[in-house]
């Protein structure tokens, strides 16, 4: 385990949060399925680092009510239904789209439905966050990394119409298509939400 990932565990706990870190992905999905254990429903964001670790399979086959709003199965009003219940889930699992070196969430969302329930709504929320997300520089620098690294591929692989889905670079456009309307700073741990972060010493996600 790297001591900058310690650091900002460190960072993290001094904000509120309750921190974790894990050599593995695996390691940290196994610490997810033991923090499932008291949840009936759980929610998921769209993160491609909680995708990535098969944790709807399985937590589906421990017999738990999944949420997924991005399953494809969703006709357009069936999806925004399950939205709604991913706000009033037992536990919301998600990542970050960047996490600064001083502990501080940073993600930015199109519709807005994932950071809300990051926030309040869902008994507990669980951050999986891969080293490769955090940086130094503070919000700035955060929101950069975010515009660089994380749209463009969001965008390409929602098949959204977007300036930078073409060209790989942020042109603050107005697309109907644009995936980053809502920017949300989480600099301490909201009062009524027990937020968990668990970092990981791999690179995951976008």
């Amino acid at each position: 385990m790297t001591n900058r990932l310690e650091e900002v565990a460190a960072a993290l706990r001094r904000r509120g949060f309750s921190a974790e870190c894990f050599a593995t992905g695996a390691a940290a999905a196994a610490r997810v399925t033991e923090l499932a254990a008291d949840a009936r429903s759980v929610g998921f964001g769209g993160s491609m680092t909680v995708a990535a670790l098969g944790l709807a399979e399985t937590l589906a086959a421990a017999g738990k009510e999944i949420w997924r709003h991005g399953d494809p199965k969703w006709s357009p009003a069936e999806k925004m239904d399950v939205m709604r219940h991913e706000l009033t889930c037992d536990l919301f699992l998600t990542s970050a789209n960047a996490l600064t070196a001083d502990g501080r969430l940073v993600n930015v969302d199109g519709n807005g439905n994932r950071v809300a329930a990051s926030i309040f709504g869902p008994k507990r929320v669980v951050f999986v966050v891969g080293r490769n997300k955090i940086v130094d520089g503070g919000i700035d620098a955060a929101i950069d990394r975010i515009k660089r690294e994380a749209c463009p591929p969001n965008c390409r692989r929602l098949n959204k119409k977007t300036p930078c889905a073409a060209t790989g670079v942020c042109a603050d456009c107005s697309s109907p298509d644009r995936i980053c309307s809502v920017t949300v700073v989480m600099d301490r741990r909201p009062s009524r939400t027990d937020v968990q972060v668990l970092l990981v010493d791999e690179d995951l996600g976008y």
